[in-house]
């Protein structure tokens, strides 16, 4: 029992020094979602002066929470060829660095839907902030919907609100599913 004591230990004299806030793995619901925004609220207010990157802050880790559990899923075929998608664990963890915050998340996608989603991010990432402001009214005006029942607009807010290119990774896990994992920094 002592040796995982000191494991405990280490795993939080780690935390400490890489100033991670918050780092949570497993499946999202929306009462949980409204818990950890709690809790980063909370964590912020203790921790950081400025009101402005307060907001900025707390706007991104809503957005990039409810970015995870809008989009996680993972395809499955069976053995007779039926296509199935699972509700599967999200990743999500925030750090105080000191040039600012990091809050990166991570989640399962089907592979056909890659594609889209790289070419969002790289457009979102080639636009300076005024395009990025006319892309979001946009976006806000057409009335269309993607598959998952919102506008379009996560990507393009977390981008307005970092103020910085977002970070991103795609993994092939297998013949069906990615996993897809996203750094924003938000400066102080």
């Amino acid at each position: 029992m002592s040796a995982m004591l000191d494991r405990i230990f280490d795993l939080y004299d780690d935390l400490e020094k890489q100033r991670i806030m918050l780092s949570f793995k497993g499946e999202l619901s929306p009462e949980l979602i409204s818990a950890l925004l709690n809790l980063i609220e909370h964590k912020l207010e203790l921790g950081e002066t400025d009101h402005r990157v307060r907001k900025r802050v707390f706007n991104v880790v809503m957005e990039c929470l409810q970015n995870l559990y809008h989009h996680r899923s993972m395809t499955r075929v069976d053995a007779d060829g039926a296509t199935n998608r699972e509700e599967p664990q999200g990743v999500v963890m925030i750090a105080h660095a000191e040039s600012g915050y990091s809050v990166l998340t991570g989640n399962f996608m089907a592979k056909p839907e890659v594609q889209a989603l790289k070419s969002h991010l790289d457009h979102v990432n080639g636009c300076d902030p005024e395009e990025l402001r006319n892309l979001y009214k946009n976006k806000l005006g057409n009335g269309q919907f993607t598959a998952s029942g919102g506008g379009g607009l996560g990507i393009i807010d977390i981008a307005r609100k970092s103020g910085k290119k977002l970070e991103y990774g795609f993994v092939p896990l297998d013949n069906d599913n990615t996993f897809f994992s996203l750094n924003v920094n938000v400066g102080s």
